[in-house]
């Protein structure tokens, strides 16, 4: 690992002595032992956070998704190969540039007992495609109508040429909402008492605590595998490895580094590991009058930042230096930005003393605490690696409710910590928030070369020029810097051993593809 400093030497013992504190703890008996073998029909998975929202149409958040996501059906699903599969809808065809015809299953039922008919995906669909208050408006904002042609068959008309559709219709705010039950109880009790047509319903949300379902015994796919599905928000790393030591929990996700190994050798646990989509990042303010709107203050910012040290240090190496969030596997991915990383401590000084901040200078960085894998801790060590080069940062953690309402109303300071997934495995989701109305409030960014590169390529039906397109802006983004990538985070999960357990690639947690052995 690179040394950058007694400051930082300084960090990495205090981090050291904690972690051997806590295995000193372990050693002592207390919360080890034996895990019983997974054999009851109740699955129990924990999460650093607690979800956001049952509306489908007013978060961006991936935890969320994975939980929406056993209630929810969306009109296609993903293939492993990059194809679209049925999921409500049983056939479709690309009509024009501007249409695409839909012909919905027949006899698929929400929780509430009212039949699906097209009427359900117009009002779904509708409502976050004209509302541009909703956060996932601008990933809908392409449809312009839809069509009703009979109960199950419709027809989605977009305002441009539309190469990305299947890919927003196969994800997060694509959850087809009962349409009769909100018109006629209201979108209040919907949120207290949600119904969808997925395999699992919902029981309970106690906030900051869990969410409940049960199996669906309507569903009109496979039986649920599942009686009972808890979602359980534990915010401390500690305590929801403890919990699925000693039988508590079934899955713990986000364990860090320092667990990796007592999981392992606890009988009945194990570990699972796999890349993800998640790139963590700081979002950086363009807008007048906030030292980051000066270019020279980026770039430092940028450079005094060592992204494998952190890696290394917290994260046994679990991830990938980037400077693009558009990964391979994606649509657009610019792989020369992949796997590199920037780190001259020396010319960030320089860039400083440039910039006129040669006696230092004082920034706030806002960061979530317990979201991702090791970010209060990550955030620290970036906080020593800047305190290096002359750059005061206060931290301020924020527990993921108030960091999400931060965040919806743009209300954060100079910098923000956050990780991004891309569950439409396309370069328009992952570059969506960098185009100038999105940017608006938050980054302020705005380079009109960029802008145009982004807008033409979100109706360009050629595939290759649409890509070629991505790649240029990537590489604008890169030099910009309204986004400072850091990295491509693996994903780490602690399971009971009774369980067929594998990771994803979009970190969806999807019960029905975990079953007992």
């Amino acid at each position: 690992m690179r040394k950058f400093g007694f400051t930082l030497f300084i960090a990495m013992l205090v981090l050291s002595l904690t972690a051997c504190a806590f295995n000193n703890k372990s050693d002592s008996g207390e919360g080890e032992g034996a895990t019983e073998q997974k054999q009851d029909k109740k699955l129990v998975i924990a999460n650093g956070t607690d979800m956001v929202t049952f509306d489908i149409h007013d978060h961006n958040n991936t935890s969320t998704e994975a939980i929406h996501i056993n209630m929810f059906n969306y009109l296609v699903k993903r293939g492993d190969n990059g194809d679209f599969k049925s999921d409500l809808a049983e056939s479709w065809e690309n009509v024009d540039d501007h249409t695409w015809k839909f012909k919905l299953k027949e006899g698929v039922k929400f929780h509430n007992g009212e039949d699906l008919t097209a009427e359900d995906v117009k009002f779904t669909l509708e409502r976050v495609a004209n509302d541009n208050k909703l956060l996932e408006y601008a990933n809908y904002k392409q449809i312009k109508e839809v069509k009703v042609l009979n109960d199950h068959e419709f027809e989605i008309i977009t305002h441009e040429p539309e190469p990305a559709l299947l890919n927003r219709l196969s994800r997060l705010g694509s959850g087809v909402l009962p349409s009769q039950y909100i018109e006629e109880e209201g979108w209040d009790q919907f949120l207290k008492e949600p119904a969808g047509t997925g395999p699992y319903k919902f029981v309970e949300w106690k906030k900051d605590d869990r969410v409940v379902l049960e199996a669906n015994p309507d569903y009109f796919g496979e039986e649920p595998k599942w009686e009972e599905l808890v979602f359980r928000a534990i915010p401390e790393d500690s305590t929801r490895v403890s919990e699925l030591l000693t039988g508590g929990i079934d899955i713990a996700a986000n364990v860090p580094p320092s667990d990796w190994n007592r999981i392992k050798e606890n009988e009945g646990t194990d570990i699972a590991k796999s890349p993800t989509q998640r790139v963590m990042m700081l979002v950086l303010r363009h807008t007048e009058g906030h030292p980051t709107s000066d270019p020279k203050v980026r770039e430092a910012i940028d450079l005094a930042i060592d992204k494998q040290a952190i890696l290394d240090s917290l994260m046994e190496g679990a991830g990938t230096v980037t400077r693009t969030r558009v990964t391979p596997g994606n649509t657009g991915a610019n792989e020369d930005l992949y796997q590199k990383t920037l780190y001259d401590p020396e010319k960030a000084k320089e860039l400083l003393k440039e910039a006129g901040y040669e006696d230092g200078l004082e920034l706030e960085l806002s960061a979530p605490n317990g979201r991702y894998m090791k970010d209060k801790e990550s955030v620290e060590l970036m906080q020593a690696m800047l305190k290096e080069v002359g750059i005061d940062v206060k931290l301020n953690f924020l527990e993921w409710s108030s960091f999400a309402e931060k965040y919806s109303s743009k209300s954060f300071g100079d910098m923000f910590l956050i990780g991004y997934g891309n569950s439409m495995f396309d370069a328009a989701l992952a570059m969506e928030r960098l185009s100038k109305e999105q940017a608006k409030g938050e980054t302020d960014y705005d380079n009109p070369e960029v802008e145009k590169l982004l807008q033409d390529a979100m109706s360009n039906m050629d595939p290759e020029e649409r890509a070629e397109q991505y790649k240029k802006a990537q590489e604008m983004i890169a030099e910009d810097r309204p986004q400072i990538y850091l990295y491509q985070l693996d994903s780490v999960y602690g399971y009971n051993e009774g369980l067929k357990f594998e990771p994803r690639l979009d970190e969806m947690i999807v019960a029905d593809e975990i079953t007992l052995k």
